[in-house]
């Protein structure tokens, strides 16, 4: 079962919001509404998100992105359609419940920290376990192990106002994991910060993820960032989902000229893998051809390829020959081919 589902979510504010949605569904165009003094935040968002999968939706400034994310934990009511979280529809929960439901199964991690400046490191990362009631010293102690897995111990004393940017948001996650919430949504939570920090944390991120294995749903406008991240994309655009799938699902297949434009500057060596550009032979592998198995990336296929006069060997786990990376199908890929040329020699 899914862990959190999006089911024909649609957001819109202003005038006849029933009415809106009905003509959206029927083909209504958004800027036709707009001049009418409605806005169509979101229309008919829909997907699926597995347990442990990083999922991020990503689009630019107005695109509908944090609207989405706002209506998945329940601090914006959807228009219509429904949010499903481990099969039970968060859209029909009493306000109590909800409630219940953001302290215990659902925490955030928001773009701008968040802190309380009167609370110390250890204090603010223990601040969801407060709400919750959890006693005092309980609480510290799981805000304490928090604040090691993101790299802070020996902050705990600290004051928001002694930590660079990058330690404050590493404050703000560890009050998200503190409260052992299965799912964290995260709205632009690296945004704000210097690109070295950045990195960082995104390498944090995953770290965590490995050993911790949450369910999280990121924001970003930061496509790299996207790709990096995300085990599923979203990308958004005047509040639809216009494409989703892996980072090599847009990379190679972009569904659109919007999407295309979008990854044009995407480093692809550092997101595609052998499995996504290797052919099949056309005779006999060279038995001193190097090998590599099919999620190797291609910014180290290219070192190997760079060696020797052979395709690259693409194998299994138990050494079976999947396919072969040549030398001008990379060129082509990591030279920014149109999609379309590029799949066409697959």
């Amino acid at each position: 079962m899914s862990r959190l589902q999006a089911d024909h979510l649609y957001k819109v504010f202003g005038r006849r919001p029933d009415e809106a949605v009905r003509r959206l569904a029927d083909g209504a165009d958004r800027d036709e509404l707009r001049a009418e003094g409605t806005t169509a935040a979101v229309v008919d968002a829909g997907f699926t998100v597995d347990p442990g999968q990083i999922f991020v939706v990503m689009g630019l400034s107005g695109s509908g992105k944090s609207t989405l994310l706002r209506m998945l934990n329940g601090l914006l009511e959807p228009t219509a359609g429904r949010v499903l979280y481990d099969g039970n529809d968060l859209t029909a929960l009493s306000p109590r419940e909800l409630r219940e439901v953001r302290s215990t199964k659902i925490s955030m991690v928001f773009q701008h920290f968040a802190l309380f400046p009167h609370r110390n490191v250890l204090e603010n990362a223990a601040y969801g376990l407060e709400v919750q009631g959890v006693p005092r010293a309980e609480r510290e102690t799981r805000a304490a192990e928090a604040l090691e897995l993101c790299g802070l111990a020996g902050w705990e004393k600290s004051w928001p106002d002694e930590l660079s940017g990058g330690m404050q948001q590493r404050v703000g996650l560890a009050r998200a994991l503190a409260t052992d919430a299965d799912l964290l949504l995260m709205d632009e939570s690296f945004s704000a910060l210097d690109p070295l920090i950045r990195r960082d944390m995104q390498d944090q991120l995953l770290v965590l993820q490995q050993r911790l294995k949450k369910t999280i749903v990121f924001i970003t406008h930061d496509l790299n960032e996207a790709m990096r991240l995300g085990d599923r994309i979203a990308v958004m655009r005047d509040g639809r989902i216009v494409q989703l799938g892996t980072a090599e699902d847009i990379l190679v297949r972009p569904a659109d000229d919007y999407v295309a434009s979008f990854i044009q500057d995407v480093d692809r060596s550092r997101v595609l893998t052998a499995a996504a550009v290797m052919t099949a032979p056309t005779g006999p592998v060279a038995p001193d051809a190097p090998a590599v198995g099919p999620d190797t990336l291609l910014a180290d296929l290219c070192a190997l390829a760079a060696e020797g006069p052979h395709p690259v060997v693409v194998q299994d786990s138990g050494g079976s020959a999947l396919g072969v990376v040549r030398k001008e199908k990379l060129l082509a890929v990591l030279g920014g081919l149109a999609s379309q040329e590029v799949t066409a020699h697959a």
